[in-house]
């Protein structure tokens, strides 16, 4: 079969022996798989990729000399059950699946590991346990974007956000298009999105983004502080402090009683919650130097470099940071779901489809902003 290999940085397609279902294992054709983020740097930056997740006890990440097959965002259809699968799905069905499967005695990421091939291939094994058919009224290309759907869906969960909390959205790529379409989803009224890229602030608007804003010109965080009861200064919130004790010493009760009363009332700062998905070193601590009083921040965005963080003032202003990664099983079946009912719209993010021979200028396109989001593979054109 053909396939798209990387090796010391170079992608080039090669011919491999068609893969064979192991137990449980399903063998896919790929009809579409998505170029995700990941692919990107895993591209020049698998070594340290690899270290980290040496460090976490998983030795078999794909090393720079390695011959690893990207693509871990796919549709497929089924071709051959192995031994003792249950089959559930025809043969012919479509289907998407958890990026995960066993191989060498283990069990590996799809698509970022040497021992488990990816979908920029004809063909692909997926466990049986961990796949999903697609719903028939479903169009193919939309089925390939669960996975980076379910990103954003996992990120937003983990913000644990209210309605009517403001987001912000820092980083309109993939990962923050994600984010804006399940806040929008999940009934969040006011998301506000910032990308220097006049285009992804246009696609971020397609998404839903209440507010699109150019970081070259002014501050997302603006936005947020000409709210009533956001604050950035630590001299407004402390003048907050005194009025509402003064407030409480009028009451009819105890102080501290009448501190609990409000407390419960919700008298205090307001907490924007915000998304980096931006994941270049300097950007978080930017986000924690701008942020409001008692914000929630939601890291998103995966930075490959060292970072230096300014850690007092997020002591100072009490700033809760959240690193997310991935999705549960759960929510990768949920966010299927979404897609089916029209709950959530990622056409916007697809803006080219791509062969197999077309990968390599595929990925150099990427490195625009202003061209392209998403792009997919179709191995089978």
């Amino acid at each position: 079969m053909k396939a798209v290999v990387c090796q010391n940085g170079a992608l080039s397609v090669s011919d491999l022996p068609a893969p064979r279902p192991g137990r449980g294992q399903v063998r896919l054709k790929v009809l579409r798989c998505g170029i995700c983020g990941s692919d990107l740097h895993a591209r020049h930056h698998s070594d340290e990729l690899a270290d980290v997740a040496a460090d976490m006890g998983y030795l078999q990440s794909m090393r720079s000399t390695e011959r690893t097959v990207f693509g871990h965002e796919f549709c497929g259809e089924i071709l051959e059950y192995g031994p003792r699968c249950k089959r559930r799905a025809p043969v012919g069905s479509r289907v998407v699946a958890f990026p995960l499967r066993r191989a060498e005695e283990g069990i590996h990421p799809i698509g970022l590991s040497a021992s488990a091939p990816g979908a920029y291939a004809e063909e692909v094994l997926v466990e049986e346990s961990l796949m999903v058919p697609v719903p028939d009224a479903l169009r193919t290309d939309i089925a390939a974007m669960t996975e980076p759907m379910a990103v954003g869906l996992h990120a937003v969960r983990r913000a644990k956000i209210r309605r009517g909390q403001i987001a912000v959205v820092i980083g309109a790529g993939p990962i923050g298009l994600a984010v804006v379409l399940m806040l929008k989803a999940q009934g969040v009224r006011t998301v506000i999105a910032s990308d220097y890229s006049a285009a992804r602030r246009a696609l971020a608007k397609r998404c839903g983004a209440d507010i699109v804003v150019d970081p070259a010109t002014e501050s997302p965080i603006d936005y947020v502080e000409q709210r009533r009861g956001y604050f950035t200064s630590s001299v407004a919130a402390m003048s907050l402090l005194l009025r509402a004790t003064e407030a409480a010493n009028t009451l009819p009760i105890p102080l501290w009683q009448a501190w609990r009363v409000l407390e419960s009332m919700g008298v205090g700062p307001k907490a924007p919650v915000i998304f980096e998905c931006v994941g270049v070193p300097g950007v978080l601590n930017s986000v924690i130097t701008s942020a409001p009083i008692m914000s929630r921040i939601v890291v998103a965005g995966v930075c490959m470099g060292e970072d230096r963080l300014r850690l007092a003032m997020a002591i100072n202003k009490e700033l809760d940071i959240r690193f997310v990664l991935g999705y549960t099983p759960v929510e990768f079946r949920r966010t299927l779901r979404l897609l089916a009912k029209g709950k959530v719209d990622p056409t916007p993010l697809i803006t080219a489809t791509v062969s197999l021979a077309e990968v390599d200028g595929a990925f150099e396109a990427l490195a625009s902003p202003d061209d392209h989001a998403k792009i997919l593979i179709d191995p089978t054109a």
